[in-house]
């Protein structure tokens, strides 16, 4: 699996963990719908700071967001 991949797959399980809409997540992101739902399908990756705007959001790293590492608290000091 790749970045990506990864990426997509998470922003998903976060999103589905939090009962959110696509369009809900994307009010909060300030981008469309249809953006959320193409970086859902790995059709289309996030800017720097979309990426860093869902980390923030969902309060997990840069680096559980794209698969890096499975713990979205090692950010945290």
């Amino acid at each position: 699996m790749n970045y990506r991949e990864n990426f997509s797959t998470n922003i998903r399980k976060l999103r589905k963990e939090r009962n959110m809409t696509t369009r809900a997540l994307a009010d909060i992101l300030g981008i469309t719908n249809q953006a959320v739902s193409l970086l859902e399908l790995s059709k289309r990756s996030p800017s720097f700071e979309v990426l860093c705007a869902m980390a923030d959001y969902f309060d997990v790293s840069l680096d559980n967001m794209v698969g890096r590492n499975d713990n979205p608290d090692s950010h945290k000091l």
